[in-house]
């Protein structure tokens, strides 16, 4: 039986998605941010790049302590340090002072990654997969509609206020996990360097980790290439909408978050590859769609709807593949797979930044079309060893 009731996953999930907002926030105020510290907006997206950089950093120096330290204390410090850092990011006096800050906010936003393992680990196997897609919607939706709500906030009161006002969200959630999460009991009693190591240990001894986290990291570039750069597109004509419209691109995107528990029933009840694969070639449909209707408003709507759904269908089928191979590792596991997941969103956003650089939307589309077939390549590599091993 599991010991999580459905009070326990609804507030799981909103921790997980108010909480994982506050490293998209800065996103859609990239151009406002930009003409306040008169840089340009090449330099003010870097404050996207370093917040992802600092989310992975957490993810793997941090996320791997879940595994040894009560859970429920870890999660109530990360959320308390990450108040702390987004109010320093409403005070920056520079762009320098806000990639530092954004850094920080990164590195200690990686709370949901904390929760996803204690839902795994109290969930019943066979529920598990329902479970982590319901939260992953949180998740999912957290990010997406981070955009909506960032952008309304600095079109009508400026950007720092968005920070100001995550600040006092994320206090919220840090007195809602006090009284509202279970403890959890650790499983490693080792030193953290011990802990650390047996990390490494597990990418060498778990090619399906391998696997799924590659896979996962070349989902998660494409999502960081297209947020990070249509910022860029839709701020300049035809569109030349104002940060509180392309914020509402958001919403388009949550309707693909919401595919997340259903995609969860799938990979229970079913092969979690086949998933996988519908979801690839959902994001390869998304990018095609953006290169032909670049100029469409309907089409980059389509666009994101496919690329969200897609991500979707890779990271649940995943992560529920993951957290299936060692229970007492949970947090570890994450940590590998999390950890590529948002190295590949941070060179996402670096690339994208560059093609835009180079060759604007055009070279947008053709990297992610280009990612999107590296990830094509592994899963039909992995795909046929598999097959092998079964036959």
């Amino acid at each position: 039986m599991s010991s999580l009731s459905k009070w326990n996953i609804a507030i799981m999930a909103l921790c997980t998605g108010l909480i994982v907002a506050n490293i998209y926030y800065c996103q859609p105020l990239v151009v406002l941010i930009s003409r306040e510290f008169d840089v340009s907006e090449s330099n003010a997206g870097q404050v996207t790049f370093f917040t992802q950089i600092g989310y992975a950093l957490g993810l793997l120096f941090c996320v791997p302590l879940g595994d040894k330290l009560e859970r429920k204390k870890q999660i109530l410090f990360m959320t308390g340090a990450a108040v702390a850092a987004l109010c320093a990011a409403a005070l920056s006096v520079n762009i320098g002072m806000l990639k530092i800050t954004g850094l920080i906010i990164g590195f200690t936003s990686i709370v949901p990654q904390l929760i996803l393992p204690l839902a795994a680990s109290l969930a019943a196997p066979e529920r598990r997969g329902k479970v982590i897609g319901v939260i992953m919607s949180g998740l999912l939706i957290g990010i997406l509609l981070s955009r909506t709500l960032s952008g309304i906030i600095g079109q009508h009161f400026g950007w720092r206020a968005m920070f100001w006002i995550a600040g006092a969200m994320t206090f919220v959630m840090m007195i809602t996990i006090l009284f509202t999460f279970p403890q959890s009991k650790p499983s490693f009693n080792g030193s953290y360097g011990a802990l650390m190591r047996s990390v490494f240990t597990l990418i060498r001894d778990q090619p399906l980790l391998r696997e799924a986290s590659t896979i996962n990291a070349c989902a998660f570039g494409v999502f960081g290439l297209f947020w990070t750069t249509s910022v860029f597109l839709l701020s300049n004509p035809p569109y030349n909408f104002g940060s509180d419209v392309i914020g509402l691109m958001g919403l388009a995107a949550a309707t693909g978050a919401l595919g997340a528990p259903l995609i969860g029933r799938i990979a229970d009840k079913k092969n979690p590859r086949i998933a996988i694969g519908y979801g690839i070639a959902c994001i390869l449909a998304g990018y095609i769609i953006f290169w032909f209707f670049r100029n469409s408003l309907v089409g980059v709507i389509i666009g994101i709807v496919l690329l969200d759904l897609g991500l979707q269908g890779v990271h649940v089928s995943n992560q529920t593949r993951v957290y299936a191979l060692l229970p007492e590792a949970r947090n570890r596991m994450n940590t590998v797979y999390m950890t590529m997941s948002f190295i590949g969103t941070s060179l996402g956003s670096g690339i994208g930044l560059l093609v835009w650089d180079i060759n604007k939307w055009a070279g947008v589309c053709l990297a992610g079309v280009g990612i999107t077939f590296i990830a094509i390549l592994i899963y039909g590599i992995t795909y046929k060893k598999e097959k092998a091993v079964v036959l």
